[in-house]
């Protein structure tokens, strides 16, 4: 954090001090879970639904932090506050007004956000100190927390952004305040919050209407309404996706197992990339993150071949496990139908170039709304036409409900039912070496759990 005394941060908050020394200078950084508290931290007590963060607060003493943000005197230093969450976000405003010396990027969209804000922070990293939240801070909690880890060295910060209701992301935005929004994708995820996919782009256009006059809005291709934000605006506009029309663009597109290879080309010149993320899907992140590095002013060489060395940086993304001749895919952070799609490309494109069968385990995808039915038969379709080898429908017979294969018109695809996980597991017992397993679903279904015992029996018997 930038140096601020106790009594700097206790007016800004409206905080009484208990047990601290007014003058003393606080540069640690904030954290909201006591188990992840250590020396150079401060414990934030939020309220939650199920806990007080309160109840933490002596535990995340005791582990290191420096005090605590509390809304009880619990006899220990810290600054004592009516609201912890309200005063989290005060702070972090007052915060960002002060920096003058760091570009902030905000990154939105319905899916790929927290991957772009990866590869974003080590493609900047070769430039200089480069902020980025961890896993996907990217809520009303997140957004602040991330803010406060910017020091005097910092040179950008990426803040990502998501979104529940109209109006989250333009709040947001009043906290960070970014030079340069960047939308990857206008989907579906979330549909059933939004009701449309131009509500959703509204959305996600509070980021590019926030922007300065002098911001920069980049701009993903890859759905009809992205591309045309920010249209009639003082802002510059740049476009990526894999059309030669776009201001950012991947060339010579070819695929190594389940890696892209491309030519990143641009007005500044064409460099080669080999990519390191799993997926055909990772091209459009890749491609987000060089338009904003290139912006910024780093060299098109130094841009790929920083894409080219970035590894899978955030769990339960497309995860690539090679076990006794098996191969799985863990991707189950989250799942929409675009997201899936791009899974489902990716198993059958490794299937292919190991020889042995596909399997996709898949689980229900959620907040979709009256779409729900359709886009779950639609993915069951996909699945067919794909050539996927088996189809595993966990919890849900959504996938299948409605679905019509017929083998003399070649569709060979052989699909299960299972109601839990168990079930799954002692089907995949007849996976053979040289198959390929994806595992994907929303988040709140759990089949990261399912994941892991599979990679666990199969390590069992090696």
């Amino acid at each position: 954090m930038i140096p601020l005394t106790v009594a700097d941060i206790a007016k800004i908050i409206g905080a009484d001090i208990v047990g601290l020394d007014p003058d003393a200078v606080i540069t640690e950084v904030p954290v909201i879970d006591s188990r992840r508290v250590e020396p150079g931290t401060f414990f934030v007590a939020l309220p939650g639904e199920r806990v007080d963060g309160n109840n933490y607060a002596k535990e995340a003493i005791n582990n290191g932090a420096r005090f605590a943000i509390t809304t009880l005197n619990l006899g220990i230093p810290s600054l004592v506050v009516e609201d912890a969450g309200v005063a989290l976000t005060t702070l972090a405003r007052a915060v960002r007004d002060q920096i003058k010396h760091c570009t902030f990027i905000g990154i939105t969209g319905s899916h790929g956000k927290t991957t772009t804000k990866d590869l974003l922070g080590h493609v900047l990293g070769v430039a200089g100190e480069c902020i980025v939240p961890p896993g996907s801070f990217n809520n009303e909690v997140g957004v602040p927390l991330t803010i406060l880890h910017v020091t005097p060295q910092s040179k950008f910060c990426v803040v990502e952004m998501g979104a529940r209701h109209m109006g989250d992301i333009a709040e947001l935005c009043t906290i960070a305040k970014p030079h340069i929004g960047i939308v990857l994708v206008v989907g579906t995820a979330h549909l059933g919050e939004f009701g449309s996919r131009e509500a959703i782009a509204r959305t996600k256009g509070e980021l590019i209407d926030s922007l300065p006059d002098h911001g920069v809005a980049i701009l993903g291709t890859y759905d009809p309404l992205t591309p045309h934000m920010g249209e009639g605006s003082s802002r510059k506009r740049i476009t990526f996706g894999e059309k030669s029309s776009c201001d950012v663009r991947a060339a010579d597109l070819e695929f190594r197992e389940g890696l892209a290879h491309f030519d990143l080309v641009s007005e500044s010149g064409r460099a080669p990339v080999a990519l390191r993320l799993l997926g055909a899907h990772q091209v459009a992140n890749a491609l987000a993150a060089a338009a904003a590095a290139l912006e910024v002013g780093i060299s098109i060489e130094s841009v790929a071949a920083a894409l080219s060395t970035a590894e899978p940086a955030s769990k339960w993304r497309m995860e690539l496990h090679d076990v006794r001749e098996y191969l799985l895919i863990n991707d189950t952070y989250n799942a929409n139908p675009e997201s899936v799609k791009a899974a489902l490309q990716t198993l059958v494109h490794l299937t292919q170039e190991r020889g042995g069968a596909s399997w996709a385990i898949l689980g229900k995808m959620h907040e979709l709304g009256e779409s729900e039915r359709a886009e779950h038969l639609q993915i069951g379709r996909l699945a067919s036409e794909l050539g996927v080898d088996h189809l595993i429908s966990v919890g849900t017979d959504l996938y299948l409900e409605g679905l019509e294969l017929d083998p003399n018109a070649g569709d060979e695809m052989l699909t299960h039912y299972v109601l839990t996980q168990e079930e799954a597991l002692e089907m995949l017992q007849h996976v053979q070496p040289g198959d390929v397993l994806l595992v994907k679903a929303s988040r709140a279904e759990h089949l990261d759990e399912l994941s892991e015992k599979l990679l666990a029996n199969w390590q069992a018997t090696e």
